[in-house]
């Protein structure tokens, strides 16, 4: 049977059979307790004073308060975790990206009850990001069938051991919003997530957009890019053309083979969910969440950032 602690009950019982003069022995049987139990129960209350119930259990709860541990927590720490959950770090990457840099270390689970307790962040659940798939509307933009087939790709591109190599895909604004949209890139082995504001979506803006993104990068730096078939991307051949890149398209139906650039489409729609009119979104506005993105720790990179990952490898490029 398990070991428990007395209760008061039993120490108004241990008080009267004390002062019938009854012996520990006796008290023990009585309380169904192992007589050292009781000895000890009884000195701890000084010889030349009556043992009472109300004041031993007050006593009991006195120690049982100073046996708590404080735990990890602390004001300098506290102010350090909100930081990273004000910057839309998740619990877990705040507590890996700690480990790696040596910080002092707390589990992810704990600082999720500290959150759910009230004391982070004052209990605001929004600095969580929400996970889950949100079913989409069938596919209806137009296509076309020509280009090279995702199958076509090198495959040094699908293991993510070369630098150069994106995806790409659009965000579009609220159905009946306006014609605004955001044309997003992904850098595969890095994770480099960036966007470019777009008046509409087609190929011409398409095009201008992958190009103002391409000039603010060193030249060779985009050597593949892998996209649906969607029609803002019939402008494929002047890409290939003036930038020297090759373009080649996902199978329909198979999100998974862009699964990089869904997955920093998804993390955008933190910032800007879906119903949000893009023609409206300021510049200032996006690459402020560019920026949240891309500093964040990421597990897939060993909790280096994006940003870092992607410094590192352009350091070797120059």
């Amino acid at each position: 049977m398990s070991y428990t602690h007395l209760s008061i009950i039993e120490r108004s019982k241990l008080e009267i059979l004390h002062q019938q003069g009854k012996s520990s022995r006796a008290i023990a049987k009585e309380l169904g307790r192992h007589p050292s139990t009781i000895c000890r129960e009884l000195e701890r209350t000084a010889s030349s004073e009556p043992y009472e119930a109300q004041q031993a259990q007050h006593a009991y709860q006195e120690r049982r308060k100073a046996s708590i541990s404080n735990g990890k927590w602390s004001d300098t720490l506290a102010a350090s975790l909100e930081e990273k959950l004000d910057a839309t770090w998740s619990p877990e990457q705040i507590t890996e990206r700690f480990r790696v840099d040596g910080l002092p270390v707390v589990s992810f689970k704990t600082i999720y009850r500290w959150i759910y307790a009230g004391r982070l962040v004052q209990g605001t659940l929004q600095v969580l990001r929400h996970k889950g798939k949100r079913q989409k509307p069938a596919e209806t933009r137009g296509k076309f069938a020509i280009g090279r087939t995702i199958s076509e790709r090198p495959k040094e591109v699908r293991s993510r051991k070369t630098f150069g190599h994106w995806e790409l895909d659009t965000v579009v604004s609220g159905r009946g919003k306006s014609k605004g949209c955001v044309a997003t890139l992904i850098e595969r082995k890095t994770r480099l997530y960036t966007a470019i504001l777009m008046p509409d979506r087609t190929a011409l803006s398409m095009e201008i957009a992958l190009g103002v993104a391409i000039s603010q990068y060193p030249t060779g730096m985009f050597l593949t890019t892998t996209a649906d078939r969607g029609k803002e991307f019939a402008c494929y051949a002047n890409l290939e053309t003036t930038h020297g890149l090759q373009v080649y398209f996902a199978d329909p139906y198979s999100s998974w083979q862009r699964g990089s650039n869904e997955n920093g489409n998804g993390l955008l729609r933190e910032f800007h969910p879906k119903g949000t009119d893009f023609a409206q979104v300021e510049d200032e506005d996006l690459v402020h969440s560019l920026d949240l993105i891309n500093n964040r720790p990421r597990k897939c990179l060993g909790w280096k950032t994006a940003h870092e990952s992607f410094t590192e490898e352009l350091s070797h490029l120059v």
